[in-house]
């Protein structure tokens, strides 16, 4: 399929429309948009009654999931009257921003899922910074690069700015050494096309035109090739998610919220400290002073619906002490000559041969499925647990065995198991007036195969149907000397096998620059957005090409002894692929008191990354309010429309 399938030559763009963008509609739309008056940020769900703000009356509500989707809707309801209580699986809260204290070089610090910045059209999530008084735990990184390996590109270099759409896009021209290399000619009609689909946002439109079609193959033939090294590839990986799975709709979203709609410029904060006591800890104290509670290591064991509505769930705090019976597919994949494997993604069992019995191999920490290493032991991929070969925990941050289970019968390939080690404790059951479904995209589809009950089929497809996109990867070095950089503390990089983004973090983060003046050492920590698992299935193949691509950025490092080293590595980001927006689950469900948030729901206007979690968090939250007749908190976003519409 060609890439501009979506914008078929039977319908070119016509005389008027060219006139409206370059004779007086044009001039107009530039004056408009001059330097001197930026437009503010537009307002989504601005209530026009004044209504009251706080509740009147005792309502319940439970937010599973403590990302920032749930952390930012239980935040606002907690505000406003709600007794809210808030359950995470994992010890900690954060979901992918969360922070977990690790050992090195004989010290101990805060390691986390890898660099994060803030944007400053990240509007809402900014909002929550002012309200809780912590802009002083963020710093401006000033400006930002994009360096090459493909050394016929020079870097190019991102800087605040003050300019909107298309002054924005001149300034762009005017600063990039590589302008005359963008390769873009608007006498080609296809590149024409392809400046108005990038600049003429209309997300319902965009959809439509855009959605069925990957990043990969709309680029293959008649693209400006400067333009996609330059600015798409880079960018694209950027969202965490790969060009050949990516959505050209989604991606089209993701630039107009981060350039052509975007008056802020592409500079950035950082955190000055760790992510989990940056910001996660002042959201979570804020739930708890307004009557919120917070339930960490809780493991929601069933969910009952009763007439399209959800009436109890069940929760057990630390190990799983269900007591049911359940059966299991021998696994396919993994083979092993001692070892038999069962069930399939995050729910993997192992038994060695002749054994009664089996251990889950689902990490403690969070979830993550655990792998047998040349040591005999299993390794988390995630974060760094090591757990010995029966299952007992030996290195954190898990703080729990796995899970083990007796095998009750054997049937051709499959198992029946049961939980070993039970407790006479009984789970916990809560109920609430709402219920917000707040985790990543494998933890809700988890929750749906614990519902019981009726609940309407299109909903349970629509979570279902949910991707995941490919794995990202954090490695994060300690070495004992520091070296020149020229480029900015935080860069993007393009063109590397696994590597994607480079961290000084000894030149951002107080516990490293401390660290790093006391032993004139470094922190360095590379990033891989999107990699294939083919290509690196194991973490030696992770951590051998990391250390490769690092020594060829920095060469000076070759010199320099690798004191520590810690890999963080997940599968769990929300994938955003080729005719998934139709069917994207909204807000508001047909189950009557179950509401969504994360990332992975549909948005009625442009947002991207942390940005997209708290927005969708808050407008979970102004559901609720809405049905409670209460004040709506206005939600912003960049202008929801690109300038250059046909």
């Amino acid at each position: 399929m060609s890439q501009l399938s979506n914008l078929p030559e039977s319908s070119p763009i016509s005389r008027r429309t060219l006139l409206k963008w370059f004779g007086i509609g044009g001039i107009a739309g530039v004056t408009g948009y001059s330097r001197f008056s930026k437009p503010q940020p537009t307002v989504f769900q601005r209530d026009t009654l004044k209504l009251p703000r706080i509740l009147n009356q005792p309502k319940t509500v439970v937010v599973i999931g403590g990302g920032l989707a749930g952390l930012a809707c239980a935040y606002e309801l907690s505000q406003r009257g709600f007794m809210v209580t808030l359950l995470e699986k994992s010890p900690q809260l954060g979901g992918k921003i969360a922070s977990w204290q690790i050992e090195a070089v004989g010290e101990k610090f805060m390691m986390e899922h890898g660099f994060h910045g803030f944007f400053p059209q990240y509007y809402n999530l900014n909002g929550l910074v002012t309200e809780l008084g912590i802009k002083d735990h963020f710093q401006s990184l000033n400006f930002y690069a994009v360096v090459y390996r493909d050394r016929k590109y020079q870097p190019e270099v991102f800087r605040p700015s003050r300019s909107a759409f298309p002054w924005n896009i001149i300034d762009l021209a005017i600063a990039s050494p590589n302008r005359l290399q963008w390769g873009i000619n608007l006498v080609n009609f296809k590149h024409l096309q392809v400046f108005q689909a990038i600049t003429g946002f209309e997300r319902e439109k965009n959809y439509q035109r855009f959605d069925n079609i990957s990043v990969a193959e709309w680029v293959k033939s008649e693209f400006p090739q400067g333009l996609y090294d330059l600015y798409f590839l880079p960018f694209a990986k950027s969202s965490l998610n790969a060009p050949d799975l990516m959505s050209v709709g989604e991606l089209m979203q993701f630039f107009h919220f981060y350039f052509f709609g975007n008056p802020e410029g592409l500079a950035f904060n950082g955190t000055k400290d760790d992510m989990g006591t940056s910001l996660v800890q002042p959201i979570a104290k804020s739930i708890i002073s307004n009557g919120g509670k917070i339930i960490t290591g809780a493991n929601v064991s069933e969910i009952a619906a009763v007439e399209e509505k959800l009436n109890s769930l069940k929760y057990f705090v630390g190990s799983n002490n269900n007591s049911v019976p359940f059966w299991v597919k021998k696994n396919s994949v993994v083979t092993d000559e001692k070892i038999e494997y069962f069930g399939a993604a995050d729910e993997v069992f192992a038994a060695t041969v002749g054994s009664k019995e089996a251990i889950s191999l689902t990490c403690t920490h969070q979830g993550c499925t655990v792998k047998k290493a040349e040591d005999g032991k299993f390794h988390c991929p995630c974060h760094g647990a090591v757990f010995a070969a029966d299952g007992k925990v030996l290195k954190g941050p898990a703080q729990r065995d796995l899970s083990k289970f007796k095998i009750a019968q054997r049937q051709d390939t499959e198992l029946q198991l049961i939980a070993a080690n039970q407790t006479s404790s009984s789970p916990e059951t809560i109920t609430a007036d709402y219920y917000v479904f707040a985790t990543d995209v494998p933890g809700v589809q988890q929750l749906f195969k614990r519902m019981n009950g009726d609940v309407e089929e299109k909903v349970r497809s629509q979570v279902a149907n949910l991707s995941i996109a490919d794995p990202f990867a954090v490695c994060r070095f300690w070495f004992d000397r520091d070296f020149e950089w020229e480029q900015s503390n935080f860069t993007s990089l393009s063109g590397y096998q696994l590597t994607d983004s480079i961290t000084l973090y000894h030149r951002i983060q107080e516990q490293f620059i401390d660290w790093a003046q006391r032993t004139g050492g470094s922190v360095v920590e590379l990033h891989a957005y999107c990699y294939k698992e083919k290509e690196f299935p194991t973490q030696e193949a992770l951590l051998t090409t990391f250390e490769q691509e690092l020594y060829e950025i920095v060469p000076e490092l070759k010199q320099a002894k690798i004191l520590h080293r810690e890999l963080v590595n997940q599968h769990n980001f929300s994938g955003y692929p080729p005719n998934s927006y139709a069917e994207r689950p909204e807000t508001s469900t047909s189950v009557a008191n179950l509401i969504f948030a994360g990332d992975w729901v549909k948005m009625p206007f442009p947002c991207g990354l942390m940005e997209r979690a708290v927005s969708s968090g808050l407008l979970a939250a102004n559901e609720i309010l809405s049905r409670e007749g209460l004040q709506r908190r206005s939600l912003l976003s960049v202008n929801p429309e690109g300038l250059l519409q046909i």
